[in-house]
């Protein structure tokens, strides 16, 4: 059973990455950076998360990798510790924030392949369609807590040492000690736990030249696909409204209602955005996952298009017509993340035509990495945009994109709709098919 470790593992991953993806921006706010700064900065955070590919030789020659795991993980917590007395000693200065959590984005990202890969050597592809659920349940699980209890921990902190002076940086201070805590046990724990897999690796010796040089020919190869610019253009244009909005959603929350925001303190925003948002996201996320599964791209294509321009309407309409009270607070932010997450799942299809069948039995590798690219751009100048136009107007922009996002889905749909959507671990339907038709490379040649 790898109930033992599984938890733990995507834990350790799913802690920081939550640091570093959510709580990250209302750090940086809280200690000075402007929006336009904060957006900017928090954008620059996903970097290592669009280049985590070229590495990915490099960390495949390391064979079992669960001491590589042990390393990364141990390498996290002295980032965590130290970002903890960056508030402690420089508490406002932003430069040695972003630095903390630009090295801790890195590890998190060479940690996801490495934790991807024992994985899927621990486990036979039967053995891991058992416990994929629970591998993305325990992950999410470790987001929502992670995001949630953090923000109103420091919300609450602030509160109760509000005489103090530095109360703002030492809440901070206190929370990521308290979270280097929790993690230092799930390090510990993995230590013990993680062992070598009972299936066989594939590694090999690699230069970390060589393997850039494997994915530049990739690459190469993805370029040489017909039309493969304009479906990078449409998935650009797809995620381009829910871009804007990613880092400025907060923002809205979290800014006086002098400056068109709804003043929601700390513990208000832990709890309906880091909690109930992240919750719905993750419930969507997965309900579309399924039947994307099971009924393929075709039938699910515009049941995922339409929620994905639909966010922006809600956050245009609390503008308007703020919510009265925590309730409504959060049935608003349930809906607007549901639509998040449901409409996630349309970017399967672009990827998986962008991938072809160098990714055939996942395209994590090039998922992630390819969205995180695309948005990467609006993300950074979100910030700018809000500070320019304030928030009501941004949100009309906003949902004006919508509206350029629903037409890119709609000028794609021919194209995409009839590419069959490839599937990882044999869990699709027609995984025989797949299979019986496209050979491992190493068995021809046996």
């Amino acid at each position: 059973s790898p109930m033992p470790w599984l938890f733990p593992l995507f834990a350790a991953e799913a802690i920081p990455f939550a640091l570093i993806t959510f709580v990250s921006l209302l750090m940086f706010v809280q200690q000075g950076a402007g929006w336009g700064r904060a957006t900017l900065l928090c954008a620059l955070l996903t970097l290592p998360w669009v280049l985590k590919s070229f590495v990915r030789e490099k960390v495949r020659q390391f064979g079992h990798f669960a001491w590589v795991l042990k390393v990364i993980e141990l390498c996290m917590l002295a980032v965590l510790v130290g970002l903890a007395f960056a508030f402690d000693r420089y508490r406002y200065s932003v430069p040695q924030l972003f630095v903390c959590l630009f090295l801790l984005s890195a590890l998190c990202a060479w940690h996801e392949l490495a934790a991807r890969m024992y994985y899927e050597r621990m486990f036979y592809p039967r053995q891991q369609r058992l416990y994929n659920g629970a591998k993305i349940f325990f992950s999410q699980t470790a987001h929502v807590i992670t995001y949630g209890v953090v923000i109103m921990a420091v919300g609450a902190l602030q509160v109760f040492y509000h005489n103090r002076a530095d109360a703002m940086s030492f809440a901070w201070n206190v929370a990521v000690y308290m979270l280097a805590g929790v993690f230092m046990l799930l390090v510990f724990y993995n230590c013990l736990v993680l062992r070598r897999p009972s299936v066989g690796d594939d590694s090999r010796s690699a230069s970390l030249a060589e393997a850039v040089r494997s994915e530049v020919q990739v690459i190469d190869r993805i370029a040489r696909k017909p039309y493969w610019l304009a479906v990078v253009s449409g998935l650009f244009f797809v995620l381009l409204p829910q871009s804007l909005m990613f880092h400025t959603r907060v923002l809205f929350l979290l800014a006086s209602k002098a400056e068109g925001g709804l003043g929601c303190t700390m513990l208000q925003v832990g709890f309906a955005q880091g909690t109930i948002g992240v919750m719905a996201f993750s419930i969507a996320l997965a309900i579309g996952h399924r039947l994307l599964m099971h009924r393929g791209v075709r039938r699910t294509y515009w049941l995922f298009a339409i929620p994905m321009g639909l966010s922006p309407w809600v956050y245009l309409l609390m503008t308007v017509v703020p919510p009265v009270s925590l309730l409504w607070l959060c049935v608003a932010t349930f809906l607007a993340q549901f639509f998040f997450g449901l409409g996630l799942n349309l970017t399967v299809a672009f990827v998986c035509y962008i991938s072809g069948d160098r990714y055939r039995n996942t395209i994590n590798y090039l998922y992630i990495p390819m969205v995180a690219l695309v948005m990467f751009v609006p993300m950074g100048i979100s910030g700018w945009l809000l500070q320019r136009f304030g928030f009501q107007q941004f949100f009309i922009i906003d949902a004006l994109c919508a509206l350029l996002s629903w037409a890119s889905a709609a000028l794609a749909y021919s194209f995409l709709s009839n590419y069959q959507v490839p599937q990882r671990h044999a869990s699709h339907p027609h995984r025989k098919h797949i299979i019986k038709n496209n050979k491992p490379q190493n068995v021809v040649e046996k």
